[in-house]
């Protein structure tokens, strides 16, 4: 059931994006659900921890951007200081790290792209609560 939650979830990430003309599954994304359905007891997997921890991963990489610029170099400091940010705001999500890499290597539109990001990682989260719903098991084990 664990492969079928996620199926699940990527592939609505992909539908919502054909709807909206957007990319919005992107690579970090299925490494969040790898950890929300795979390791649903995780603190890692926990919504505020998903949600928060990519939230605050791109954040971190939209200032990096501003300041260094796109490249290799910003990237790879805006990894290590989304790391710092998420333990220093207690939502640790690792998948988030890969976030900002990507936010700096790719320069999406600040806007759109937490809107897209905030839109994914609440449906990754809504599917994995109806999936345990329906199999009968736990997750979230918290929210907050």
């Amino acid at each position: 059931m664990t492969t079928a939650t996620s199926i699940v979830a990527l592939v609505v990430l992909v539908a919502v994006g054909r709807l909206l003309g957007e990319t919005v599954l992107i690579p970090p994304l299925a490494a969040s659900m790898a950890l929300v359905a795979g390791g649903s007891a995780l603190p890692l997997a926990q919504p505020r921890n998903v949600i928060g921890g990519q939230l605050v991963s791109a954040l971190v990489a939209f200032i990096v951007l501003a300041i260094a610029g796109s490249s290799a170099w910003g990237a790879a400091v805006a990894g290590g200081l989304a790391l710092g940010a998420m333990l220093l705001l207690r939502v640790s999500h690792s998948p988030g790290a890969a976030t900002a890499v990507m936010v700096v290597l790719e320069r999406p539109e600040i806007v759109r792209f937490l809107a897209l990001l905030l839109l994914a990682t609440v449906i990754l989260v809504a599917v994995a609560v109806i999936s345990a719903r329906a199999n009968r098991t736990v997750y979230p084990v918290y929210w907050w």
